[in-house]
């Protein structure tokens, strides 16, 4: 860094990486506790915030949060629409990270064989 132009560049850049976890009305949240990051969660959550990135979507705020409570299915990514109902995604990757940006934050359509409901009732089943 040689002059206060580019100092001023750097700090835009982190500016606007922080804007597209912490701004607008919907949120996604991923569990950062030991268990999670131990899981994968901190791929995850980078997937999806580079394809929300990608997609040049900044009104969904991406945030992490400690144990969810379910440490057997982390990594886990809840997603909350803006009037307050909420889908947990459960045993996440990369790939459903983004199939998740895709499908359900951009698309509106829930992957509900994701959804920690669908895991449980398979669970019973077997």
């Amino acid at each position: 860094m040689k002059s206060l132009a580019e100092l001023e560049a750097i700090k835009q850049k982190a500016k606007a990486d922080l804007a597209a976890r912490t701004d607008g009305g919907r949120k996604v949240v991923v569990g950062m506790a030991t268990c999670g990051i131990a899981a994968g969660a901190r791929p995850v959550m980078n997937a999806m915030v580079e394809e929300l990135r990608t997609r040049n979507i900044n009104d969904i705020a991406v945030t992490m949060t400690g144990c969810i409570g379910v440490c057997r299915l982390e990594p886990i990514v809840e997603v909350i629409e803006e009037n307050g109902d909420k889908v947990t995604y459960v045993k996440m990757d990369q790939a459903k990270a983004r199939r998740v940006v895709v499908e359900h934050l951009i698309n509106g359509q829930v992957c509900q064989d994701l959804t920690i409901g669908a895991v449980e009732a398979e669970a019973k089943k077997g």
